[in-house]
């Protein structure tokens, strides 16, 4: 076990946000407010709270904006990607990133979510679940049944050693990806260049037992629509007074 959290971040804010239209016909996703915060900020004061000590975040759509609304965070310190000649998707924004992310393992986080943590922040619990040796990944889940503004059948299982399994033929998956995880860079080695999903390098490091999960202990909000955007807005404002 690792424990000591990563002090390097990726946030993804690159996503054009098309099914929260009308509300990001004006604005990125990334800078909808959800209780009193956007999710951009929600994001990164989740990994500041926990020591990360620069985070890259990607831009595209709108990214002018988010670079004002940045301009004058200092913890943690932004590093940006830009993509506004070409949207990469996961995992070739990722990749694009690793030079500003260190040699080893760094956070992913995306924009489009907001959670509270149980007793122990989640990014915590995935630092002193994270292992070195056996890990490439490590994502942090939430059960399907529990997960609001989320209409999907779930990703994955998630066996007694913390090994996942992704859902491909099967019906459902009692666990939904959260868009928060532990990655190392190694997971990138012979990455293509150019757009790609983050899901082919997790096939890959399942297929080498190299892909785990942790589920999430708190609230979980996936933000994909307006719809899910006031769900999220209720329960938030409740737990966070």
């Amino acid at each position: 076990m690792n424990g000591q959290p990563p002090r390097r971040a990726m946030v993804l804010a690159a996503g054009l946000g098309l099914r929260m239209r009308p509300l990001t016909e004006t604005r990125p996703k990334p800078l909808i407010g959800v209780a009193g915060r956007t999710l951009l900020d929600r994001a990164l004061d989740a990994l500041a709270a926990v020591g990360v000590t620069d985070a890259v975040v990607n831009l595209h759509y709108l990214g002018d904006m988010i670079e004002t609304h940045l301009a004058n965070r200092t913890t943690p310190r932004i590093q940006w990607s830009d993509e506004r000649d070409r949207l990469l998707e996961t995992g070739g924004g990722v990749t694009k990133a690793l030079p500003m992310l260190g040699d080893a393992n760094f956070y992913v986080v995306n924009a489009d979510i907001a959670w509270r943590d149980g007793e122990v922040p989640a990014l915590l619990r995935l630092a002193e679940t994270w292992d070195e040796f056996a890990m490439d990944a490590l994502l942090l889940l939430h059960p399907v049944e529990d997960a609001t503004g989320y209409d999907g059948v779930g990703d994955f299982t998630l066996d007694a050693a913390g090994r996942l399994r992704r859902r491909r033929d099967d019906a459902s998956a009692p666990f939904v990806f959260t868009g928060v995880q532990i990655l190392h860079r190694r997971l990138f080695a012979g990455a293509p260049a150019g757009p790609f999903s983050l899901t082919g390098l997790y096939d890959r490091a399942e297929a080498a037992g190299r892909l785990f999960g942790l589920v999430h202990d708190g609230d979980w909000h996936h933000i994909g629509t307006p719809a899910g955007l006031a769900t999220a807005e209720a329960h938030l404002r409740q737990s966070e007074g």
